[in-house]
């Protein structure tokens, strides 16, 4: 793990102000060492996914939050891609369909947990649900929920309810053996200016350009404002919100892979299982078998 990040430097500490956190690190090395230590953080996590997968008994849920170009996609691409395939599930939330509006709305982030000794990402998060929704309330109004006939029916008491069932919600799961890292890719809009640019600016990259997101650029400080409120409401010891610096991408990464490797090290009781004492003893006939074959 680098020595330089560590994970309580990154945990939100409440009350949380955005604008007083930093949104760029380079942990005080180049590109190239960057991409080194980030490779040889991802090799030792792919071991011990190997290890959670063996042990059976928890499930890891990776949250990823942030605005649009905050590097997520990137992140998940390059954190993860030591992990065995079958061990780690990635589910991007898009807008509900119409069999999700049918449902509650965490039902389609509950049936897309991860199983136990499993790894599952969520490029947008169930935090969806207090954040753009809050940005544009009018989109409640697609759940068809009791009591809600209007926007103006969507008060603060609404919001407050959300946070405690989100609260309910991950609790339980860590309760139930699931580890749940939340992380907040902390952008500049300078930064996320830039990045729209380049979108604009390269051939390969149109694809993922949209004009709704100039929209929504220009709520920015109604987004951050909601995040802030979100995080300040749902910082949890069990579940705690990391809010990282993601002006630089490759320095985001490391730093997420780096907490990711100090916080399930600490699950000591986390080993492979060993063989009963019955086939242990029969190693040697096993072993023989087979060379004689």
């Amino acid at each position: 793990m680098n020595s330089k990040v560590t994970s309580e430097t990154y945990k939100a500490q409440l009350p949380l102000t955005l604008r007083n956190r930093p949104t760029l690190e380079n942990l005080d090395m180049s590109d190239k060492e960057l991409k080194k230590t980030l490779k040889e953080i991802r090799r030792t996590l792919g071991e011990l996914q190997d290890v959670f997968y063996a042990h059976d008994k928890y499930g890891v849920l990776i949250c990823l939050q942030g605005m649009d170009t905050s590097g997520k996609d990137s992140l998940i691409r390059e954190v993860f891609k030591d992990f065995n395939v079958s061990g780690v599930e990635v589910h991007s939330f898009k807008v509900p369909t119409e069999l999700e509006l049918s449902h509650n709305y965490l039902w389609r982030h509950y049936i897309a947990l991860p199983a136990k000794g499993k790894f599952g990402v969520f490029n947008r998060t169930h935090y969806e649900n207090v954040l753009v929704t809050r940005v544009h309330p009018e989109y409640i109004m697609g759940e068809n929920i009791p009591g809600i006939h209007s926007v103006a029916d969507i008060n603060q008491e609404f919001w407050d309810e959300r946070f405690k069932q989100i609260n309910d919600f991950e609790r339980t799961l860590t309760k139930n053996g699931t580890i749940v890292f939340k992380f907040f890719l902390n952008l500049s809009k300078e930064e996320q200016r830039l990045r729209l640019l380049r979108r604009l600016a390269i051939k390969e990259k149109h694809w993922k350009f949209s004009p709704g997101d100039l929209k929504e650029r220009k709520l920015w400080d109604t987004y951050q404002d909601c995040y802030e409120e979100a995080i300040n409401n749902t910082n949890k010891e069990h579940a705690p919100w990391y809010v990282i610096p993601a002006d630089n991408k490759k320095a985001a990464r490391v730093i997420v892979a780096s907490i990711l490797l100090e916080e399930l090290k600490k699950y000591k009781d986390v080993m492979e299982p060993e063989l009963d004492d019955k086939i242990m003893s029969k190693l040697d006939t096993y072993q023989k078998e087979l060379e004689n074959e």
